[in-house]
């Protein structure tokens, strides 16, 4: 399920950034994280004159369509539009929980789902949250390994935010810092990588009377 933050534009300043968030609780730390990358990155792309359209793909809600798809080879309803925003993106951000000193298996499944080269070159940035910030190390053996191997292009900065990163005065300022800093290398990579142009391949078909004509 998404969950658009803008209007659909064709122009080609705007620019597509699809916000992965496995968070199983309501309400969730991880999808809390995963707004404040997301609104980072849409106003560190509009101080460079971009405007940016985010698209939050929820996986609680898609568990049991993500099981079905690995089992069937092929997603669909709701996890095949999930499968199109992610595909058709100009960036992903992708917040995960920590599950035994690494990604949730409902992070993993997800990203099993795509097809191979789906995020070839695509700029990506990690995140995570725990109780505890001894469980950072995840955003290094685990998240960048993840996503090297599915050849995006992480930003530097990983962002990971435990519990007292969330205080009764709302986001402490190192984890704001953090954000900030990781969301403003996306919009730089997002800015120099040339925009997507999203054509229907179906455009071109001739409908089955001029064929039968021909």
């Amino acid at each position: 399920m998404t969950l658009k933050l803008a209007d659909d534009s064709q122009s080609p300043d705007v620019r597509r950034i699809a916000v992965v968030t496995a968070g199983l609780s309501e309400p969730s730390s991880t999808r809390l994280l995963a707004d404040l990358l997301g609104e980072a990155t849409k106003a560190a792309l509009l101080e460079g004159a971009r405007d940016a359209e985010i698209e939050v793909v929820e996986l609680r809600p898609l568990a049991h369509a993500i099981t079905d798809a690995l089992l069937t080879g092929f997603p669909t309803g709701d996890l095949a539009a999930a499968v199109e925003s992610v595909a058709s993106a100009d960036a992903v951000i992708a917040v995960t929980p920590v599950f035994s000193a690494s990604f949730s298996g409902l992070f993993k499944m997800f990203f099993d789902v795509l097809e191979p080269g789906t995020l070839d070159g695509m700029p990506v940035l990690v995140a995570a949250t725990a109780g505890s910030a001894r469980h950072s190390l995840v955003l290094d053996h685990a998240l960048r390994p993840l996503f090297s191997y599915l050849h995006a292009v992480v930003v530097p900065t990983a962002v990971f935010a435990a519990s007292e990163d969330w205080g009764a005065n709302g986001v402490a300022g190192d984890l704001r810092t953090r954000v900030d800093r990781a969301a403003g290398e996306l919009a730089d990579l997002v800015v120099r990588r040339p925009a997507l142009h999203r054509v229907d391949p179906f455009g071109d078909v001739p409908d089955f009377a001029s064929m039968l004509g021909s």
